[in-house]
């Protein structure tokens, strides 16, 4: 992986978020089991500096970090005192202090996982069985077990994985895995965008960030919500959905493969604009509507672990063709896997090392992109009871022209 920072500043920043949050969910927890007595020892920004604290003292030496560590004790001892006359016996904000004092620590001797595996278990444990009340009208509580969740899949799972070359498909479990934190990275990021940055959202931010992580399921839903009073607003959002399906390829292919991004991105993007202006021409026929759609988290263990098997399968299956049915082979494959979930195929063409040309996986990927808007039209229309005609007749004429882009590209790479 490229190292964007230098690793001590890293490390840094990371202990310090990491702390910070630690002391938010104290905060948390101590809403929900009603305990909101300004009787405390601090919260979020004392936990961010007891953090930091404990990273910088380790650095310089053995000794700071060890004296630091008994002036915390002495002045929790000082605090504990005081805290029993009120009755009051809790130790868990002790124990928290220690843990998070901890990380700098952690993170220098086990590398980021350690720190982050420590986080999600301190966040796992005070979720446990208590009620959001109050606390649940402005945070969403569930949201820190889905940060914990994501920090296992990227932080945790990733750094233990070897990197040998597993047979046949050339590629590592680490390597693998990278893919599936990348993906879920985009999709958890656009989730988050898309539900607390944007809470009065229409349906064009909607389809915006929706088309991000998963522009055929943002189609079903917006057609699910097609009605005649506001059909060319629907509209516009599933075309715009799909225009961010092309940008969403052009970025993986960034991630993962310079090469091949360099050469898609002339149609991808040319694709994405050409549905972003169909998409305001018929945004300005309508009026603006709020958007009440579904925005269940799209990050799941179990979608990520599936995510993964289809990823090697897709490399298995796009060598075998390749191998007995040449390029022809590939690019009907390409046309089928259309119709599933376009993910897995792409980034298997991006990173499976397979001795295919430039010329010949450019292709895969755009006619892959285009048989999908033409599942997608079909699906706008059957959810959407007919409703969103221009939208799946525009997802149509765009599905066609990316096929023939496909078709035809040896002519313009």
């Amino acid at each position: 992986m490229i190292d964007f920072i230098p690793s001590d500043l890293a490390h840094f920043l990371y202990v310090a978020i990491l702390s910070f949050l630690v002391g938010l969910e104290l905060k948390t927890y101590r809403y929900a089991v009603g305990d909101e007595s300004a009787f405390h020892i601090g919260s979020t920004r004392t936990f961010a500096f007891i953090g930091i604290m404990g990273y910088l003292f380790y650095r310089i030496d053995i000794w700071f970090y060890i004296l630091g560590y008994g002036g915390l004790v002495l002045i929790y001892l000082i605090y504990y005192y005081f805290k029993l006359l009120h009755d009051r016996a809790s130790i868990i904000s002790f124990l928290l202090i220690s843990l998070v004092y901890a990380f700098g620590p952690l993170i220098e001797i086990f590398n980021i996982w350690m720190p982050t595996l420590l986080f999600v278990i301190i966040v796992f444990l005070l979720g446990a069985d208590k009620s959001l009340g109050y606390l649940l009208e402005r945070l969403n509580v569930e949201e820190f077990e889905t940060l914990g969740k994501f920090l296992l899949l990227s932080a945790v799972i990733l750094p233990l994985l070897p990197h040998t070359k597993l047979p046949y498909i050339d590629i590592s479990a680490f390597e693998i895995w990278l893919v599936v934190v990348v993906v879920s990275t985009i999709s958890y990021g656009s989730y988050i965008a898309q539900k607390y940055i944007f809470k009065n959202r229409g349906y064009l931010i909607t389809a915006l960030f929706g088309g991000l992580y998963s522009s055929t399921a943002t189609t079903v839903v917006l057609a699910k919500k097609a009605t005649s009073a506001h059909t060319q607003v629907i509209d516009s959002a599933i075309v715009l959905a799909t225009s961010m399906m092309y940008v969403r390829l052009l970025a993986l292919a960034f991630i993962f493969n310079k090469e091949i991004a360099l050469h898609l991105a002339l149609p991808l993007l040319g694709f994405a604009a050409l549905g972003g202006l169909i998409s305001l021409a018929l945004y300005k026929r309508g009026a603006p509507t709020q958007a009440p759609i579904d925005d269940r988290n799209p990050l799941e263990l179990g979608t990520a672990f599936l995510f993964a098997l289809l990823f090697v399968a897709m490399i298995v299956i796009t060598k075998y063709v390749s191998s007995h049915y040449g390029d022809l082979g590939i690019k009907v494959l390409s046309f089928i896997i259309g119709f599933t979930d376009i993910d897995p195929f792409v980034l298997s063409l991006l990173t499976g090392k397979m001795e295919l040309s430039a010329s010949l996986i450019v292709s895969a990927i755009l006619i892959a992109a285009g048989s999908n808007n033409l599942l997608k039209a079909l699906y706008a229309l059957l959810f959407g009871r007919y409703v969103p005609k221009k939208a799946a007749a525009v997802l149509v004429v765009l599905g066609v022209l990316t096929i023939i882009a496909g078709i035809k590209t040896k002519g313009w790479i």
